[in-house]
């Protein structure tokens, strides 16, 4: 093999592999997360927007949250599957009742629809 040959080879190796790397590393870890997602509704069913959902890490304690669309829809992604979450819902002086995502739970999307009650 020539000089030029082994250059261009090796050039050609060394492009593709961060590529290959960062696909391994995505694969990891989209099997160790998950997505939870769900409508925020009113006591009479109907979806709330501008409701405001948290998302608790039982672990951690840190707390997110999203304001629910205009259909009352919610979503957070890349949780950990090693972690339960507790979710709720509040909006108008009203509030859902706490809504856990379980460690034991293995959907990768799971759906969970929070109901607003009168505190």
């Amino acid at each position: 093999m020539t000089r030029e040959r082994f250059l261009v080879l090796a050039a050609a190796i060394l492009a593709l592999a961060p590529g290959m790397v960062g696909a391994d590393k995505k694969d990891k870890q989209d099997a160790n997360t998950r997505t939870v997602l769900g409508v925020v509704l009113d006591t009479a069913d109907n979806p709330v927007s501008g409701a405001v959902v948290q998302l608790k890490d039982t672990k951690t304690l840190q707390v997110r949250s999203f304001i629910t669309q205009e259909k009352g829809d919610y979503h957070f992604a890349g949780l950990s599957t090693n972690i339960d979450y507790e979710l709720k819902a509040q909006h108008d002086g009203m509030s859902s009742a706490t809504k856990t995502l379980s460690v034991f739970d293995s959907r990768k999307q799971a759906n969970v629809n929070l109901k607003l009650d009168k505190k």
